[in-house]
């Protein structure tokens, strides 16, 4: 199980890195959303996986689970969550005042047209 959950964390970094290093917005925003999935995913093991084991200590128990990961995890959730919604308004008024979406504003301009030699 637990190489089954390192290998989706990995999956998942791999993935959000490689999105968040192309030029449009929309694949930024995507790849910073499975990097955040890739974090909660990590917190969430980081507690020990712990299956059917109740969250709270009580008698007749055979063990309990760590709930502060789980915590932390809803907390993570909400802030990606909202740190998804300000980038992609913020993506949006880039889109609606320059017309495109690129990152660094740059638009469609190959290399020799940014160095200002004629193509």
């Amino acid at each position: 199980m637990e190489i089954l959950v390192a290998s989706a964390i990995g999956v998942l970094t791999a993935g959000g890195i490689y999105l968040m290093l192309r030029q449009r917005t929309f694949p930024v925003i995507v790849g910073l959303s499975l990097l955040s999935y890739a974090v909660n995913i990590f917190l969430f093991a980081a507690g020990r996986l712990a299956p059917n084991l109740p969250p709270i200590i009580r008698a007749g128990a055979p063990g309990y689970t760590d709930p502060l990961p789980q915590a932390l995890v809803l907390t993570a959730i909400v802030i990606s969550f909202g740190m998804t919604a300000v980038i992609l308004l913020m993506a949006l008024g880039s889109w609606l005042s320059a017309g495109d979406d690129f990152v660094d504003g740059g638009g469609n301009e190959s290399a020799d047209d940014a160095e200002g030699e004629p193509s």
